[in-house]
């Protein structure tokens, strides 16, 4: 199962940037997991997306969501969204 988490930022930029190494570094862990597909700022720069891999819905991603530094630092917060990709799949399923 697959999901989208668009990661918004709740303070100035100027502020989130103090736990961006901390937040990187959770991500990291999450790819080497299994977890984490892909991620990046979003262009202008008022938060991020994240594409997961999950076991099931609703644990798994309130497990990611409480354990990234941004959110336990109060500087973010997190949309989650479960996906049903059609089209694509077995591209996502390879990586």
């Amino acid at each position: 199962m697959y999901a989208i988490a668009i990661v918004r930022y709740r303070k100035p930029l100027e502020e989130v940037l103090k736990f961006v190494d901390e937040h990187r570094a959770y991500l990291r862990a999450l790819k080497a997991k299994g977890i984490l597909v892909s991620s990046g700022p979003l262009e202008p720069r008022f938060g991020g997306a994240l594409l997961l891999r999950v076991a099931d819905f609703d644990a798994a991603l309130l497990a990611v969501r409480d354990g990234d530094p941004f959110v336990k630092h109060g500087v973010a917060q997190y949309e989650l969204l479960p996906w049903l990709p059609n089209i694509g799949l077995e591209d996502l399923d390879r990586a």
